[in-house]
């Protein structure tokens, strides 16, 4: 059962440092073809506004969604149709190609500003609310790189820096350079990781956290359970979506659809408001390509749970017993390769 009820959408502080964003955010990657065929620009649009009016401010891209930075330039389209002082836009930088490197890490402080100027013309704005450094180089160090982006934030150009699949150290390194304020990674039912160091780290340090792939790469929405993944797509080469892993991850939704019914939503609602009870801290940030599911995943907000209910939704999907990890082969869809050495939660968002 879909519970389709009309919710107020919050707003909360991200981090401590002043940023204020809507308790639910916008994931854009999906829009500009990361999983499917990209959108029209003019869809891609209508999707982000329909977003904003139903409540959501903050939006999350970057300048590696899309092939020439398709979603930037969409989001930015999108953008001048909508009050900008009540937007909360965030952006990313890091990722490079060369004619010997089909895309790697780089964090140079030249980089920084060559990646911060770009984005700021594609997007056509004056500044950035939130700039995210989308993986750690590991050859430069991070106080180089924040050290840069802190020269950014004082000529106004950013508001806020955040980090992306960052470890304890680099995370540490960079907080003391200038106030992270946010911290983007991958946290859902079946990827939980960032639980046992990471987050107690960012609560201590005021930084809060961003979880993108909320629904597990839309696993909880309910689709590749119940039909044929594309061969096209590229959860096609993801381990936990490989035919045999996928057969035994589907007792996890399974479950999950059977507590949803108890609460009247949907597996994703119920994925979705998990996350959101794990503190007003972690904004989750599903992305989606039809009006339908972004209904169904602010529905979420209206979803009530006991610390009792939260432990059962725990217990039903043991991630010790999901199989696959969440790591996947990305050269299938864009043949990217890192020129640097991730850390041990870096992978491809």
């Amino acid at each position: 059962m879909e519970k389709t009820t009309q919710v107020h959408v919050p707003t909360v502080k991200l981090g401590t440092q002043g940023l204020k964003v809507s308790r639910l955010g916008f994931g854009c990657a999906g829009l500009s073809g990361f999983y499917n065929a990209p959108l029209s620009h003019e869809e891609g649009c209508s999707i982000i506004q329909e977003a904003f009016h139903k409540g959501i401010t903050f939006f999350d891209t970057s300048d590696a969604y899309g092939d020439n930075h398709y979603s930037e330039f969409m989001v930015g389209k999108a953008l001048k149709e909508l009050p900008r002082e009540k937007i909360q836009l965030a952006t990313k930088f890091g990722f490079f190609k060369s004619d010997e490197i089909p895309i790697g890490v780089k964090g140079t402080p030249e980089y920084v500003r060559e990646c911060c100027e770009a984005s700021l013309k594609r997007l056509d704005v004056n500044y950035i609310d939130l700039y995210y450094q989308h993986r750690v180089d590991t050859t430069v160090p991070i106080e180089d790189t924040v050290g840069e982006l802190k020269k950014l934030v004082d000529e106004g150009k950013i508001r806020y820096i955040g980090l992306s699949e960052a470890n304890a150290d680099t995370i540490k390194r960079a907080h003391v350079v200038h106030p992270i304020t946010a911290l983007q990674m991958e946290y859902s039912l079946w990827t939980r990781e960032i639980e046992e160091e990471i987050v107690p780290l960012c609560r201590e340090l005021g930084i809060g956290i961003v979880a993108y792939s909320p629904l597990g790469r839309g696993f909880f929405a309910g689709k590749a359970v119940k039909e044929t993944l594309p061969s096209e797509s590229i959860l096609a080469t993801h381990p936990r979506f490989s035919k045999e892993n996928l057969e035994k991850n589907k007792l996890f939704y399974k479950r999950l659809d059977d507590l949803a019914s108890n609460h009247a939503c949907t597996p994703s609602q119920l994925a979705l408001a998990w996350l959101l009870h794990q503190g007003n801290d972690i904004i989750p940030i599903p992305g989606t390509t039809k009006i339908t599911n972004l209904e169904n995943n602010l529905s979420s907000l209206a979803v009530e749970l006991t610390d009792e209910e939260l432990k059962e939704i725990c217990d039903a999907i043991p991630v010790n017993e999901v199989a696959g990890a969440r790591e996947f082969d990305i050269l299938y869809r864009y043949s990217w390769q890192f020129s640097t050495t991730p850390s041990k939660y870096s992978i491809p968002d």
